[in-house]
């Protein structure tokens, strides 16, 4: 069984008059509890299949199916319920609420939840602000916390709903080199705690170099399939395209 498959997907924008294709004919699948960073250039196309498979964008063509169920033609109330249920996201830029609490940001996600009362809201906040080494911050608001902390809330954020997968874009740019490599080490072990699928859209070596799966992109296609060789820093990567050099100077 896979946690995500994508099938035949293309998406393409318009522009004015101009259709830009930003992925060509994407099929892949991962299983549950992966490490994986997909990686590649900007305008690769890393952030749009990072958009469709948290179900904040749909394909123009192909399906996709989480946790085996499609999502291709539900509508937009059915996908928020989705990603509220699963999908939890992780931005560079954090996106907290400054006007809350780190507590109040960690339980924000889980007011929508009618199935999860409010008595388990805050033993969920308590349980993961605690797992992120943040319990004794729980009344702080952003402003007092350090960029690796509110990256921590936002990690907190992202686990309180339970989610089968978490995907996180460029979650270590805005951060100092230690603490992008505290933030690593954190969600790598509650990747192999908790077995969350995490899924992470980088430029970051740092962040391939934790990996356990890489996938490769450039101009809108998967370029490379990798799986780490056990106990090594080296990959066993697969090459399925090789793109044409460009012609231009």
């Amino acid at each position: 069984m896979s946690v995500v498959r994508v099938e035949r997907v293309y998406k393409d924008y318009q522009l004015g008059e101009q259709t830009v294709q930003a992925l060509h004919d994407i099929t892949w699948s991962i299983e549950p509890g992966v490490f994986l960073a997909i990686s590649g250039p900007s305008g690769s196309g890393k952030t749009t299949l990072l958009n469709l498979i948290g179900c904040i964008d749909k394909p123009t063509r192909g399906k996709i199916f989480i946790n085996e169920e499609d999502i291709s033609e539900k509508t937009p109330n059915e996908l928020a319920d989705l990603r509220a249920h699963s999908i939890g996201f992780i931005f560079q830029t954090f996106n907290l609420f400054p006007v809350l609490t780190a507590a109040e940001n960690v339980e924000y996600p889980l007011l929508r939840r009618a199935d999860i009362s409010p008595e388990e809201r805050k033993q969920r906040v308590a349980y993961f602000l605690d797992i992120v080494g943040l319990g004794k911050f729980a009344g702080h608001r952003p402003n007092q916390l350090s960029g690796g902390q509110r990256q921590r809330v936002a990690i907190a954020r992202a686990l309180a709903i339970k989610p089968s997968i978490v995907l996180a874009d460029e979650p270590t740019a805005n951060l100092d080199k230690a603490t992008g490599r505290e933030i690593l080490s954190l969600m790598k072990q509650i990747n192999r705690y908790l077995k969350t699928t995490f899924i992470f859209s980088t430029h970051d070596q740092k962040v391939i170099d934790r990996a356990d799966r890489l996938v490769q992109m450039e101009d809108g296609y998967i370029t490379a399939f990798g799986v780490r060789n056990e106990g090594e820093r080296t990959w066993n990567l697969a090459r399925i395209r090789t793109l044409p050099e460009s012609d231009e100077e």
